[in-house]
């Protein structure tokens, strides 16, 4: 679609969601005209933002009302994609005669003045983060000067820089050898750079700025971003097509060969993926070799990824460094900026959000930063259609209360425990409660069972049911045999530590 059409396209759907009563058109001139249409088929719309917090606010509330104007227009089910292009120019700045895909009128005072329209946006908020999340399109970013060989790529990489990172006890060593790599790329004790936390806890920032620094710093070098899961599919496409484009396969490598830093989140996800993982050592080893700079990303330390042990110790050679769960300082900070980024965006100078209110946030939110970015909104909401603009902690608590997934609200579960061991150590939970007896899964099972019994202290009898209903000595015994084995294994109680944060921080 040439980009006159394409921009008639997106006019009209404009034109379809202001249409909709539960719609403030002010406000969502303000947000749309900082969007741009990039591309677009039968069942797929690519839009661009100017910013992270943009990108952000759009998933948030107006993708569904997006993809519900495309099956109005269409008849069919789109995926709406929206990525982050810093080089697109703001509204004000666009060039003389040079059309634009929304008109622009600026924003009121207090774009949610209609209380209903707010409570309305507020009520669609959880919906609109899953939907946003689960159409959110490949996420590769390379830097001006790489040549895609196999495709058009989204050229641009996010706002998520050094300077908007907040740091605390949880994340300073990772950021401290983030900016060190990012400030000399190749540099051999750094070289893999391996981070490694839970999600939602600013991997995938950091990687973010080491990009946007290099980008910056050296134009002249090359950076590649990509998650896992594209890796894969990229790997899929490639082999698939080889058969009738004999340079296809060579084309994915070089794409990757040609990075002076290659960076690859959630290398987790190809656990179990034999070829592909051989195909990702194969590049890191040529990479690193010649110098070039990799880093990587993951949810867990290298040792407790399932994949051949030569991989491992490749991964751990240079720096490895992990992200904790925030301490409430941290999100302190993280509210902090949010509400400023809001400020900034919405020209509401004078918005404050109570201490009081930013502290029960920061206290009772789990460890996931975007889970707690969208409390903040959800409360931006709450007082934005309050008659007086005011909003106190009693009600945010109301507000709040099925809003975390974690945190001092959730109450903890077998069921939780067992969820968090089947990941750590990658085992099925038919197997984990079933009667499978490898080394693997009977280790796991002890785990779970042990800390069942630590975290709840539930009766053996009533733990037994939910593993499968086994004898309440059984449990006894597995519970015995990790006390025994913690007196003397230094790395068993690292794991616990590990896995307990995890449960906690759920």
């Amino acid at each position: 679609m040439n980009s006159e059409k394409l921009l008639a396209e997106w006019a009209n759907i404009c034109d379809v969601i202001r249409s909709y009563d539960s719609i403030n058109a002010s406000q969502m001139n303000a947000f749309f005209s900082r969007l741009q249409p990039q591309a677009m088929s039968e069942d797929f719309l690519m839009l661009t933002a100017d910013n992270d917090f943009i990108k952000t606010w759009i998933e948030l509330h107006y993708s569904r009302y997006i993809q519900k104007a495309l099956r109005e227009i269409h008849g069919v089910d789109f995926t709406v994609a929206i990525e982050v292009d810093i080089n697109q120019a703001p509204p004000s700045e666009q060039a003389a005669g040079e059309p634009s895909p929304f008109p622009v009128k600026p924003l009121e005072e207090n774009p949610f003045s209609d209380e209903e329209e707010a409570l309305q946006a507020g009520a669609v908020l959880e919906d609109s983060k899953e939907q946003a999340t689960t159409s959110e399109a490949p996420n590769q970013s390379v830097s001006k000067d790489a040549t895609d060989t196999t495709g058009s790529l989204l050229s641009s990489t996010s706002t998520l820089t050094f300077e908007n990172f907040v740091i605390g006890e949880s994340n300073r060593m990772a950021y401290s050898m983030a900016v060190a790599v990012a400030e000399e790329p190749g540099r051999p004790l750094l070289n893999p750079l391996f981070i490694y936390g839970r999600s939602g806890l600013g991997k995938t920032h950091l990687m973010r700025a080491i990009q946007n620094y290099v980008n910056e710093a050296y134009p002249h070098l090359v950076t590649v971003y990509e998650d896992s899961a594209d890796f894969l599919a990229g790997y899929v496409e490639a082999t698939l097509a080889h058969d009738t484009q004999k340079t296809s396969f060579k084309n994915f490598k070089n794409k990757y060969l040609a990075a002076d830093i290659l960076m690859i989140d959630d290398i987790q996800y190809l656990q179990g993926k034999d070829q592909t993982l051989d195909i990702v050592f194969q590049i890191f080893n040529k990479l690193v070799d010649e110098g070039k700079q990799v880093v990587l990303s993951a949810d867990r330390a290298p040792k407790n990824i399932t994949m051949d042990e030569r991989y491992q110790s490749r991964f751990n050679s240079g720096g490895t460094f992990d992200i904790q769960p925030p301490e409430v300082e941290t999100k302190l900070g993280i509210i902090k900026s949010f509400i400023e980024e809001y400020r900034r965006v919405s020209n509401l100078t004078g918005f404050e959000l109570p201490e009081d209110i930013e502290r029960y946030i920061a206290e009772n939110s789990s460890s996931n930063i975007r889970e707690l970015k969208s409390a903040v909104t959800k409360v931006i909401f709450k007082i934005n259609s309050s008659p007086d603009g005011k909003v106190n902690v009693d009600e945010v608590a109301e507000l709040l209360e099925d809003h975390f997934s974690g945190g001092a609200m959730r109450k903890l579960t077998i069921a939780d425990i067992q969820k968090q061991v089947e990941q750590y150590y990658d085992v099925s939970h038919a197997d984990l409660i079933g009667q499978k007896r490898s080394r693997k899964i009977v280790y796991a099972r002890q785990i779970a069972i042990y800390l069942s019994r630590q975290m709840l202290n539930q009766p053996y009898n009533y733990i037994a049911k939910s593993f499968g209903g086994r004898d309440h000595t059984t449990i006894m015994y597995s519970v015995t045999n990790v006390e025994e084995k913690l007196k003397e294994n230094r790395e068993l109680r690292e794991e616990l530590e590990n896995i307990k944060r995890r449960i906690r921080d759920m």
